[in-house]
Order: structure tokens, then sequence, then C-alpha cells
């Protein structure tokens, strides 16, 4: 559920609920750090507030996973502030949450409920202390503040062509969501009919990962299920990773051997890269198992894994061949 284009409403926390931003300082290398990794990573930022002990963003991934951007953004951020302010440990509370959202139909209305989050906390009184709330998104839409990195002009269009009358209308939106109050139903959490459990005649399960509608959450949780079945079929047939690491080296005209070996050539590190993440996607593969196989260090393994699938969303000739031969194994007798 992290496939390039997917919208994520994010939220991280600070670890039992201490702040996580103690001043102006703080706030300004965050945002610099996010504004840099938004870019970089090709995402798109819809909406952003900067609560003392937590954050909201609204993301909208390009080629690069939310995973990577969100651990390049929290560590380096963590790391900053420790330093600041002279302490050590964690700063964020296990890992972020992150919500895979409809965008069509849910966009504006989280652009509303993270940006109200200021007057919910209290953070801000009204409205217009809403709108130079420098801390928010809503001010840069507002025209208040400039973070270029933020979709202004792609949030304004919804309201309208010509950016004067689009604000006014966006700030009606927004203002009219203040009485709708607490937004559960926009966090996840919700009970929907999905491939889960029979509750009478319907099949219901909690799931508090995906925001949107039936065919949309049904569509997403039938790809998901789909990799596991494959992956099940694939262990139980006890695929041998030679076979894969074979395989995956003629896509790249490598051998096996220098797959294995420690080759920093940019072909084979891509070979490797791919066959960590398919070995982990598609045959369930452990870091431990793939340490084993390629004598790397678990850190090594998971920067692996993360450059295979970035390559294979560029590459989706490669990534359709490489599940045509997976395919072909759990199909053929």
């Amino acid at each position: 559920m992290d496939a390039a284009g997917t919208m994520h409403h994010v939220i991280g926390r600070g670890i039992e609920r201490g702040e996580i931003f103690r001043g102006k300082r703080d706030r300004e290398d965050f945002l610099a750090r996010l504004g840099r990794i938004v870019e970089e990573g090709q995402a798109t930022c819809f909406a952003w507030v900067l609560i003392p002990n937590h954050v909201h963003l609204l993301l909208r991934t390009g080629e690069t996973p939310l995973a990577r951007l969100m651990r390049r953004l929290l560590t380096g951020y963590a790391v900053s502030f420790n330093l600041r302010h002279q302490r050590s440990g964690h700063l964020f509370q296990n890992r972020y949450k992150s919500i895979v959202c409809e965008e069509e139909a849910y966009v504006l209305e989280l652009i509303r409920y993270i940006h109200l989050n200021c007057i919910r906390a209290g953070l801000v009184k009204d409205m217009h202390a809403l709108d130079r709330y420098r801390w928010s998104g809503h001010s840069v839409l507002m025209g208040y503040e400039d973070r270029p990195w933020q979709a202004k002009d792609e949030v304004l269009s919804y309201f309208g062509r010509r950016q004067g009358a689009a604000k006014k209308k966006y700030r009606q939106f927004v203002s009219e969501g203040i009485s709708l109050g607490r937004r559960q139903d926009l966090i996840g959490g919700v009970q929907r009919l999905t491939r889960g459990e029979r509750d009478g005649d319907a099949r219901r399960r909690w799931d508090n990962r995906i925001l949107g509608s039936e065919a949309f959450i049904e569509r997403l949780l039938a790809e998901e299920e789909g990799i596991i079945h494959e992956r099940d079929l694939l262990k139980r047939r006890r695929i041998k990773v030679e076979d894969l690491m074979n395989f995956i080296g003629k896509q790249f005209g490598v051998t096996k051997e220098e797959i294995q070996g420690g080759s920093q050539r940019r072909v084979v590190a891509r070979a490797r890269s791919v066959f960590c993440y398919v070995g982990t996607k598609r045959l369930g593969l452990t870091g431990v198992e793939l340490s084993q196989a390629l004598g790397l260090t678990p850190a090594a393994i998971n920067y692996a894994v993360a450059r295979g699938k970035e390559f294979l969303w560029k590459k989706k000739e490669v990534e359709e061949g490489m599940i045509k031969y997976l395919k072909n194994l759990t199909t053929s007798p």
C-alpha cells in the first residue's frame, strides 16, 4: 500500500507524549528538512501542522517510498533535536502512523481537518489567528507564509481558477469545519466491509490503515492478500534463493557470484537491491536470511530493499517480468 501516487495522512508523536518542538528553531529545522525531502523525493505536500508533541502531514508519494522519506525526515530531525537540547534517546513514539487515503474522496476533508488541529489544540483561538499561524500549512494557503515545497496552487485549484476567489472559498470551507469537532472518521479505526471475518451476512473487520470507499479498500486489501497468497505458495514450493538470484542476475547481465560478492558496480548493486526487495516482498525472506545469502549487515539489507523497491517503481517492465516469473512458479506443476 505504498505505491507511487498514493496519498498518506501521516502522524508522528513524541515519545511518552513529550514535546518534539520546543521553539522556533526546532520548527524551522523540521520544516527545512521536510521541504528538502519532499522536493528531492518528488512527493506532494498538501497540508501540515506542527503541534508541540506531534505533527500531521498529508503527502502524496512520488518515486521515493513513504517509509524512506519518513525515516530520513524523522531520524535526521531527532539527531538534530537531541544535539540542540543536549538530550539522548528516542524522540518519536514507535513508528509514525500512516493512513492510506482515497484522494478524490478525502483530500479536501483531510486538508481542513489537519489545519484545524491548531484550533482544536488551543494553539490559536479563531480563524483570524489561524490565518497567520506560521506553523501550519493554512497560513501558506492564505498567503501569509511562503513554503515553496507546499502544493499551494494545487490545493487552491479545487476552489476556483482565480487565486483571490479561491482563497476566500477555501477559508470558508475550513471555517465551516470548526463546528464538526474531532473527526474520528478521518483518522482510521472505522469498521469496513472487507474480506475478513463474517458478521451476519456481511464480512467485516477493523482496519485503521485505510481511509476510503468500500471499493477502494477492497481493491487495496485484495492486492495485499494476493501478494501474501503468492508468497505462501512460493514458500510451500520451497523456491530456492539461488534460483531467484540466478533469474535476477540474468535480467541485469550479472552472475549470482557477483550479486553475492562485494562489488559496488552500479549494475551489480542494482541487481542486489532488486533481489533483496523481491526476496522480502514476494518470498517472505527475513533480514537474517538475506544477510546470510549476501553477507551484508541488517542495515545494509534495509537500505537495499528500499533501493530495489524504488528501482522497480521506475522500471515497470522489469517489475512485470519478476511478477510473471514468480507467478509461473506458483502455477507450474
